[in-house]
């Protein structure tokens, strides 16, 4: 949890545990998020959305570049109105064929949105035409930037990492990380100090019963 979670190096981690009195080598740590990190995140998965409907929600949608060993990458998102991201997918290319893949990858888990807010690349386009979505687009300055915040975790996690080894150490990393901050995103600034509290409170409870 602390090592996708916030932005720490696998040798800060370590040294925080041995703080603890948790004396490990940072390789263990890495063994730790690779071994049990997707068998959490696709448990946390597993319960949102047991617990919210998306089908009727507004969808936001965009990309983000990753340089892996000096080649550019795509890191695809959804996230809902709300901010929660709802899927990461990444590709060697921004074009209709990757584009249709991840739209397609998410409306499997959640359904069809009534709207999907996108930016002005054409893929996306491209993508909804295939589907027969194509009126559910929307576009416009502003409109997305919500899934223009929701980069910001993700990249402040990439620089404490040093970067990516390939793209499926990025997918497998992004996608629990991802669920991982879905889980412990409480709108602090939405909610009073007393009702964050609890539901800070819920959320590490239910970790440590995953965990357990």
């Amino acid at each position: 949890m602390m090592y996708i979670r916030y932005p720490l190096s696998l040798r800060q981690v370590e040294d925080l545990l041995f703080e603890r009195g948790i004396d490990i080598c940072h390789e263990t740590v890495r063994f730790w998020w690779n071994r049990f990190g997707p068998i959490f995140a696709a448990e946390i998965r597993k319960r949102r959305v047991l617990r919210r409907s998306y089908s009727q929600w507004r969808w936001h949608l965009d990309e983000v570049f990753v340089r892996i060993n000096g080649e550019m990458q795509y890191l695809w998102r959804a996230v809902d109105y709300e901010g929660e991201v709802l899927e990461v997918f990444a590709t060697k290319r921004r074009d209709r064929k990757a584009a249709l893949s991840f739209i397609k990858r998410t409306m499997k888990r959640y359904g069809r949105p009534g709207t999907i807010v996108t930016d002005r690349l054409r893929s996306y386009a491209a993508a909804m035409k295939v589907i027969g979505i194509v009126e559910r687009q929307e576009c416009g300055r502003c409109l997305n930037n919500r899934a223009e915040n929701s980069h910001q975790p993700f990249r402040r996690r990439e620089g404490a990492m040093a970067k990516f080894r390939d793209i499926k150490t990025l997918q497998k990393f992004a996608s629990i990380h991802a669920s991982i901050h879905n889980h412990f995103n409480l709108d602090r600034h939405l909610n009073r100090r007393d009702i964050f509290k609890q539901n800070r409170s819920a959320a590490l409870a239910e970790w440590r019963q995953l965990a357990a």
